[in-house]
């Protein structure tokens, strides 16, 4: 049995230690925002934040969380960061498909509250390991610095 602190509420878990974090939460919890892409933490999918730096959750087994606390899509924008992460990703309609955008939003929100000007090296740097197959590069690049201007 796993304690884990999940967007502020303490959920009790009963799943084996090397269950990854992702299926905790989308099979056994039901959150369904943070989604699977390739299983080997390559893509950027399933980004959360655990203990505030933006983490994925493919990998990571619920045994490794210890009592750090995990912030998924569905609560990032509930911060001041987040929420202006997720209006400046409508405002430049960054979306296109959607599916890696979860993830996108919570690197792109780990990057604001670590570096709150960033420069396009730094979005570079920080986003490099989220892939978005439809191409909207140039917009989340143009989202971040808007997020970073509000």
């Amino acid at each position: 049995m796993f304690s884990l602190s999940i967007n502020g509420q303490t959920q009790q878990v009963d799943v084996p230690a090397d269950m990854p974090l992702l299926w905790v939460l989308r099979d056994v919890l039901g959150m369904t925002g943070t989604k699977f892409g390739c299983g080997i933490a390559q893509c950027g999918a399933c980004t959360v934040h655990l203990g505030g730096a933006a983490v994925r959750s493919c990998l990571l087994p619920v045994s490794g969380i210890g009592d750090q606390p995990i912030v998924t899509i569905e609560a990032v924008g509930d911060s001041p960061t987040g929420a202006k992460v997720q209006h400046a990703w409508l405002d430049k309609e960054v979306v296109q498909c959607g599916y890696c955008q979860s993830g996108q939003i919570m690197s792109a929100t780990a990057l604001l509250n670590q570096t709150p000007k960033p420069t396009d090296a730094d979005i570079d740097s920080a986003m490099s390991g989220n892939i978005c197959r439809c191409g909207t590069y140039v917009r989340i690049r143009e989202a971040i610095h808007a997020a970073a201007s509000a």
